[in-house]
């Protein structure tokens, strides 16, 4: 039988739904009951969903209908004009440093502090999506396979989305990794679901804290959402502070601006480091990410040293240019004096021995297209 156009057409449309959709169900997390059986009891708990300590609505200045017009017709200014550098030669050293850290692309990263390794808010998949073929990609590879990882000694988790939980991600780490997983109200149950055993799983709500070797990890609040493609706000989102004996470290994961920083540092700080996010930004979303001005005052509220910042660079996930976040971080920090340490993906940086400041993002900053209008832009 000779099959008729419609019906080839038909079969390349359903292989597709087939691939989109594979694993969709595990990647989606945890069902709705196995949650209420954990956050209910939550202080942030309110009317069955998590809320943040200031309103924070997640878009104002267009509806949702626009937002989507803009995304579909979005140029090439969100990507960049070459290959990203990485920084793949090399191992870590045998010993964790006192203070430093290596970042792998948007807010994934290891940091030291006396002598212990914290691997933070781990993405190698190539998609921040429930689907293997639909979603965001990534713009660089990872710097290193995730098997060439030194051990570590906890895995944090800021909140669920799909660019900072990721199910193949944990899947390795479950194969190469020993470290307890340390995770917001909530979101061990997707950890579960996914098999990773009870015992390394600690989760916690603000203000609570694990210890973890001579290291105190206390979970601290961030200003953000959460929600795997149909949910929202049934998980915890969360910044952390990683406390030793000597040094301090504290990882925003992603929030938008809050006055919180303040009282996060007259508690727990000061910080010889922060990792703030700076990019994901937009005029449409204020309240949940933070812009790269934005970022510079969290880290003087903080009480930091030196400011590394995250979330920009490996993903596109908003209509801001690609090198604009650190373009104007970098303005930003000169002006207020804010020391900063900007790596490449993969490279490691210390207190003992700062890389020198080098500019490497510039020469990869489109200036082929036409600027956007003002109503595309953050800040």
């Amino acid at each position: 039988m000779v099959r008729t156009g419609s019906a080839v057409a038909f079969g390349v449309a359903a292989s597709w739904v087939a691939r989109a959709a594979w694993g969709l169900p595990f990647a989606l997390g945890a069902t709705p009951w196995a949650l209420r059986q954990i956050v209910h009891r939550s202080p942030q708990f309110e009317d069955g969903r998590f809320v943040n300590s200031e309103r924070s609505p997640v878009i104002t200045a267009m509806d949702a209908a626009s937002v989507l017009r803009a995304w579909l017709s979005r140029d090439e200014r969100g990507h960049p004009a070459g290959p990203v550098p990485l920084v793949s030669n090399g191992h870590a050293p045998e010993a964790a440093a006192d203070l430093a850290a290596t970042w792998y692309g948007h807010a994934s990263a290891i940091v030291e502090v006396d002598g212990h390794r914290v691997l933070l808010d781990p993405v190698w998949g190539d998609r921040v999506s429930p689907s293997p073929t639909v979603g965001p990609r990534r713009m660089h590879p990872p710097p290193i396979p995730i098997e060439d990882l030194p051990p570590v000694d906890a895995v944090l988790i800021s909140h669920d989305h799909y660019d900072h939980l990721d199910l193949p991600t944990v899947r390795s780490l479950l194969r190469t990794q020993g470290a307890p997983f340390v995770v917001p109200l909530g979101i061990g149950a997707h950890l579960r679901r996914w098999g990773v055993p009870e015992s390394r799983i600690i989760e916690l709500d603000w203000g609570q804290h694990t210890d973890v070797g001579q290291l105190r990890l206390i979970c601290t609040q961030a200003r953000h959402f959460s929600g795997r493609l149909f949910t929202r706000d049934n998980t915890l989102w969360a910044s952390w502070v990683i406390r030793g004996p000597s040094q301090r470290v504290y990882f925003g994961g992603d929030t938008g601006y809050t006055a919180g920083f303040a009282d996060i540092a007259r508690e727990h700080g000061p910080f010889g480091l922060t990792l703030l996010p700076i990019g994901a930004y937009g005029a449409q979303w204020p309240h949940i990410h933070m812009n790269p001005e934005e970022a510079v005052q969290a880290h003087l509220d903080l009480g930091g040293d030196v400011l590394l910042p995250i979330h920009w660079a490996t993903f596109d996930l908003a209509f801001h240019a690609w090198a604009e976040p650190v373009e104007r971080l970098c303005i930003a920090a000169a002006e207020a004096g804010v020391a900063l340490a900007v790596p490449r993906p993969g490279e490691r940086i210390t207190n003992a021995e700062p890389p020198p400041f080098k500019d490497w993002w510039s020469a990869l900053a489109r200036s082929d297209l036409p600027r956007r209008g003002p109503k595309f832009l953050g800040g």
